[in-house]
């Protein structure tokens, strides 16, 4: 189904970047209010107007220029989509999302807002929110495109010491008017990748590329072209995400992903593996002074060994046990040696083993 092209000055789009939450610093992602900012930059290029584009950051310090932008608080989105977009009379909708998510136990999406605290954490229920903007209460906004870059972990495996809060978004009558289009970063149950170092999501970086020139692109090419670029990373051995994309109209619906990513180690493994990628790690006298850079505290118990791979391995197993710790393993290595190539490796595989096998982000 060939759809009319929508003028740029009739397209709305709600763009959210949050890297700092309130539960604290080992949440923090840096990248997704770059990555916000270079999307409003792509609309604003395309001839959608600049009051036409609601920016909502909470960026790291020195993260972003000084721009005006709306918190990213729960009550300033929840507001977002209670008022501020059923209320819209444009014909396209534009939903950019990235920072820190996970799938809950009846597999819907939340999206952390940034007062989440490990207490308490605040989220956007999706699947509600799609709901409500699909529903009567929204008469406009025929067209409405979702790119969402954050994770899909399954929340019990994070061991957060309540469920998030069971808030879902109240939707009106349900109709057949609106076209819904929905990427994820990341399938079910799999963690999205960022690159810490260049400050961007991988998948965000890869939208970005691939968007054409038009304000509201055909969406199938669109994911076509996502799909070559995620595929191309993993062959390669650089991504282990899969590309999750969903699109209904009425009477139509199409749900398809990005290839499976090939069989690999696991979290610990890869963890393992790029610490060994270090130098240092191969010399005992480097390890101790790399553990010398640790918290006191967290070593002082730690068994040491003399194979060197044997010896890493206690180190991330005595550390795991901290909040903390392989954050703190991260940033003393970095200190001894701060090769960008392996620094990149080494947070993305501290950030998967904690999805999958430990509390926190």
């Amino acid at each position: 189904m060939t759809r009319r092209p929508i003028p740029a000055d009739r397209v709305f789009a709600l763009v959210v970047g949050i890297e700092k939450y309130a539960a604290g610093p080992a949440w923090d992602l840096p990248g997704p209010a770059r990555d916000a900012l270079r999307f409003r930059d792509w609309l604003l290029a395309r001839g959608v107007r600049d009051s036409h584009v609601q920016l909502h950051l909470a960026p790291l310090p020195g993260s972003v220029p000084e721009v005006p932008f709306r918190p990213a608080d729960h009550e300033s989105l929840r507001r977002a989509f209670i008022t501020d977009l059923p209320d819209r009379g444009d014909e396209a909708l534009w939903v950019w999302w990235g920072g820190h998510g996970v799938l809950d136990t009846d597999d819907n999406t939340r999206l952390y807002t940034a007062d989440a605290t490990l207490g308490d954490r605040r989220n956007i229920h999706v699947e509600s929110a799609l709901a409500r903007l699909r529903s009567d209460v929204t008469p406009g906004l025929g067209v409405q495109m979702w790119m969402v870059d954050a994770c899909r972990t399954f929340d019990e495996l994070h061991r957060f010491p309540q469920p998030p809060p069971t808030e879902r978004l109240p939707a009106g009558g349900r109709v057949a008017a609106h076209e819904q289009i929905l990427m994820f970063a990341a399938g079910r149950g799999q963690r999205a990748a960022n690159d810490p170092d260049r400050r961007l999501g991988v998948f965000s970086d890869i939208v970005l590329s691939a968007l054409p020139d038009e304000p509201v692109p055909d969406p199938q090419s669109l994911f076509e072209a996502v799909k070559a670029r995620m595929d191309a990373l993993q062959a390669a051995g650089n991504a282990r995400q899969t590309v999750d994309f969903r699109l209904e109209r009425p009477g139509h619906a199409h749900i398809e992903q990005s290839d499976p990513p090939p069989p690999g180690m696991t979290p610990l493994g890869r963890l393992i593996e790029a610490l060994m990628a270090y130098p240092l790690m191969s010399d005992r006298d480097e390890r101790q002074t790399l553990v010398n850079e640790l918290p006191a505290a967290a070593v002082a118990r730690m068994p040491r060994h003399l194979v060197p791979r044997t010896d890493v391995i206690g180190i991330v197993r005595t550390l795991r046990k901290r909040k903390d710790g392989l954050y703190e393993l991260y940033d003393a290595v970095r200190l001894l040696d701060d090769d960008a190539g392996r620094s990149a490796e080494l947070k993305a595989s501290v950030q998967d083993f904690m999805a999958e096998s430990g509390p926190g982000m």
